[in-house]
């Protein structure tokens, strides 16, 4: 089993798998991951690209036609596909001495800030934001707000909280 580390950087690289699918990013995503799981070996790369392209097809919208009826949404596509991805990049750095899990994660970590949205705008290209229909990538300050209702986002790297005392009408 791999420490928490480990295990949060292969979860990353399934995040990041599925997010650059269908996207203007992918085309890198893909490539550098094929790489990464290749290592050298090109017959090795040629079925990852191939196994990506397959992840890529189930996640374009109607890419889920030939389902079943009541199987999964697209949504819930795109959480198995993350567990799947994950678990692949998983299964590679479990069965590697400690030397080369050192040099994969490395490998990992620095194709994952190469291709992250949060990595700021000089990673995105030119024609604008590599980032799904679900997300966005701001190279500075972002600001979420909510008087009374819920607000979300996912963070990638630092964040400091400034949180108000409710006012009068919240108690």
């Amino acid at each position: 089993m791999l420490e928490q580390a480990l295990a949060a950087l292969a979860a990353a690289g399934g995040t990041a798998v599925v997010q650059a699918a269908g996207t203007e990013a992918w085309t890198a995503v893909r490539e550098a991951v094929a790489r990464w799981f290749g290592q050298g070996d090109e017959r090795r790369e040629r079925a990852e690209l191939e196994h990506l392209d397959r992840t890529a097809a189930e996640l374009e919208p109607g890419g889920d036609e030939g389902r079943e009826p009541g199987a999964a949404g697209p949504e819930r596509t795109r959480v198995r596909q993350e567990g799947i991805w994950q678990a692949r990049f998983e299964s590679l750095l479990e069965r590697v001495d400690d030397a080369e899990r050192a040099r994969l994660a490395g490998e990992l970590r620095a194709l994952l800030e190469r291709h992250s949205p949060a990595a700021g705008p000089s990673a995105a290209p030119a024609a604008g934001p590599s980032v799904g229909r679900d997300g966005m990538a701001v190279g500075g300050d972002v600001h979420v707000r909510a008087d009374g209702g819920v607000a979300g986002g996912v963070i990638h790297g630092g964040a400091h909280a400034h949180p108000r005392p409710p006012g009068p009408a919240q108690g």
